[in-house]
């Protein structure tokens, strides 16, 4: 079988870059996915193993699982970085937010990048720390995986979630670096909040602390913390408030592929749906039929007899 010229042309062209991103990746992962780094010191003319800055060490497995794990590093990161070793100054370079790549870009135009920006510009972050609090506060370029739209568990897509609230807010150091103040102890700022751990690891933060936007997968109009909400009813009713945000997506897919028995099935009578098993649902719904059933049938008999 034989190619047109263009088309072998392009493939080594396309291998060529693969190739020396492969490499450049595999040059910046030699020391930022280890514990330690070589470099050589001009003072003692000999090669020197020093301790990486445990905030540049990566887990390449991570990486390649994320959203941008096919890019090599210098995409993103000033080609400078191909020197070793790096110049000081290049840790001053200013890191791109997702509306740099994505904005304006029809290729995601369903994700919303501009009225997402949109939101979060109102948000409790924005509004105190303007410029300074960018996407890559919450969601790290390396390692961000878009969960809410790729995971069937809930679960999965809570733990995901939280992780990134927790890792600045339960995290004095990282908190420290966009305040002045310490870092709040959740448990104690929660102390209201009944079963705490129950809360933590099957709701999502943004459940309680967003404005719900329903033209959006997930809200980014953090509130400040007088605006949470803080009663259960809001949650725990039949209209839950759940329903709108992390079960929204969820209980749509499931009226789509399981019809109207499925419309019944998916939606849940109160809070957490993790909780709810469908097998029990349905026997629950055979045996009211059943029921029904047998008090209209002897309805009937007893007419017939009168």
């Amino acid at each position: 079988m034989r190619f047109p010229q263009y088309r072998i042309s392009f493939l080594l062209l396309f291998l060529a870059s693969f190739t020396t991103n492969l490499k450049a990746d595999n040059d910046c992962l030699r020391c930022h996915a280890n514990n330690t780094h070589s470099i050589y010191n001009d003072w003692t003319e000999r090669n020197e193993k020093r301790l990486m800055n445990p905030y540049y060490i990566l887990d390449s497995l991570r990486i390649k699982a994320g959203v941008h794990g096919s890019f090599a590093c210098i995409d993103c990161h000033s080609s400078d970085y191909e020197t070793y070793p790096h110049q000081g100054e290049l840790k001053l370079e200013p890191l791109m937010t997702c509306i740099d790549c994505h904005g304006g870009d029809e290729n995601f135009a369903d994700y919303k990048f501009e009225e997402i920006e949109t939101e979060f510009g109102k948000s409790v972050h924005a509004t105190a720390l303007g410029e300074v609090f960018t996407c890559s506060k919450c969601h790290s370029q390396h390692y961000y995986q878009a969960k809410a739209r790729t995971s069937e568990s809930v679960r999965d897509i809570v733990k995901f979630s939280n992780e990134m609230c927790i890792s600045c807010h339960d995290n004095t150091s990282k908190y420290q670096l966009m305040s002045d103040s310490l870092s709040p102890k959740l448990v104690e700022t929660h102390d209201w909040l009944p079963n705490q751990k129950l809360h933590f690891e099957n709701v999502r933060c943004i459940e309680c602390h967003t404005q719900i936007q329903d033209s959006l997968m997930v809200s980014h109009n953090i509130l400040p913390k007088e605006k949470a909400l803080k009663l259960c009813v809001e949650c725990h009713t039949a209209n839950s408030h759940l329903n709108a945000s992390l079960y929204k997506y969820k209980n749509i897919q499931a009226r789509s592929e399981k019809g109207k028995v499925g419309i019944i099935l998916a939606n849940k009578s109160y809070v957490i749906g993790a909780y709810q098993n469908e097998t029990l649902n349905l026997l629950s719904i055979l045996i009211f039929m059943a029921v029904i059933g047998g008090i209209i049938i002897h309805s009937f008999f007893r007419i017939i007899k009168k």
